[in-house]
């Protein structure tokens, strides 16, 4: 990507991020700077789902590192079929930022006709069998679905890692950015041809072969948790989740209160994955037996687990009184959207595999 156009795509990023100061790459701490710049490489731009956790080095860190190794990186599974279940499990999520991203993504990657339904979320009219079956999977991923899953064992770490990384990225999306990285003034007519633009801008990053595990080095080495050890498999997969998973919760021990930790995993346990309504009421009730001054943590972090787009500013406000640092704020919203990531991920556990064995491919 030329200079310009690096320059510009960071102006852009800047613009989309809320409630969070950007942080720019000139003077930023050294791990920002490694990260960014290995983010325009591999990716083609610098991802405002990533670069908006830069207050926080190491949880960028996090962020990249399990997004490269599970969507980027070369591995078993085709690059196309992997943009397909981050397309749809942002759709199953309601995140059209996304959807619009994966979505334009895939006018690189596929034809159009396939890439037009599933960025406007008409799935079953895939045309692509093998594709539509991989869509189907992933939105449903995280809720009670009897279906097989319709990709050999072998790929099952990348595939269920793109779809845990996006159950993540997704809600951090949804509280941190705006609907769209397109403009708002921008008619609904006009986006499709906005996604086949950016589809060909992206198409040489997407189509260009990454080498698994470039991004561990960013974070140290970890234990993979039991909750993902579907993972295990692929080693450059299971390593990134590790070590990001291991970033994030150490976040949360500090942003994170004990009692808000404990209320949020059981929630999430007995949780069916359906959108728990259109009133955040229910959060309300949640955190009335927590102390008065763990309600405001505790109302952010539920409703970043399980109902992100309800997170409005007068929820992150009220967390900021006792806690006005963007750092306190990232960690505790990544912690939970990550909590609610492993939860999908302990239960994407194929039933049985259409094949046994899967190819290498370098997309």
């Amino acid at each position: 990507m030329s200079g310009l156009v690096t320059r510009a795509a960071r102006r852009g990023a800047r613009m989309q991020i809320k409630h969070l100061t950007p942080v720019s790459p000139d003077g930023a701490d050294p791990l920002v700077g490694r990260v960014y710049a290995q983010v325009e490489e591999d990716f083609g731009l610098l991802a405002p789902p990533v670069s908006l956790h830069a207050p926080a080095p190491a949880l960028l860190a996090a962020s990249w590192v399990m997004l490269r190794e599970t969507l980027v990186a070369g591995g078993h599974a085709d690059r196309t079929a992997k943009e397909v279940v981050a397309a749809a499990v942002s759709l199953g999520n309601g995140c059209p930022y996304c959807v619009d991203v994966h979505g334009s993504t895939l006018y690189g990657l596929t034809s159009a006709d396939d890439a037009t339904a599933v960025a406007e979320g008409r799935l079953d009219e895939v045309g692509d069998a093998r594709l539509r079956a991989i869509a189907g999977w992933a939105w449903a991923a995280g809720r009670p679905s009897t279906s097989p899953a319709p990709f050999p064992s072998g790929q099952l770490p990348e595939f269920a890692g793109v779809a845990v990384v996006f159950h993540y990225l997704n809600r951090i999306v949804n509280v941190f950015l705006t609907a769209s990285p397109f403009p708002d003034q921008v008619p609904a007519g006009v986006r499709p041809r906005l996604r086949r633009l950016a589809g060909r801008m992206v198409r040489p990053a997407a189509q260009r072969f990454c080498e698994p595990g470039a991004s561990l080095d960013l974070l140290p080495e970890a234990p993979l948790p039991g909750d993902l050890s579907w993972a295990a498999g692929t080693r450059h997969v299971a390593d990134g989740l590790a070590r990001s998973a291991a970033a994030i919760e150490a976040a949360g021990e500090t942003a994170v209160p004990g009692a808000v930790r404990e209320l949020t995993l059981a929630r999430l346990a007995a949780w069916d994955g359906e959108p728990p309504g259109l009133s955040s009421g229910w959060a309300d009730e949640a955190v009335a037996g927590l102390l008065e001054g763990e309600r405001a943590a505790g109302r952010l972090a539920l409703l970043t687990a399980m109902a992100s787009y309800q997170v409005g500013g007068s929820v992150v406000e009220e967390f900021r009184r006792d806690r006005p640092d963007d750092a306190a704020l990232i960690g505790l919203t990544s912690w939970a959207a990550m909590a609610a990531a492993r939860e999908v991920g302990s239960r994407l556990r194929p039933e049985r595999d259409v094949t046994n064995t899967g190819e290498r491919t370098e997309q």
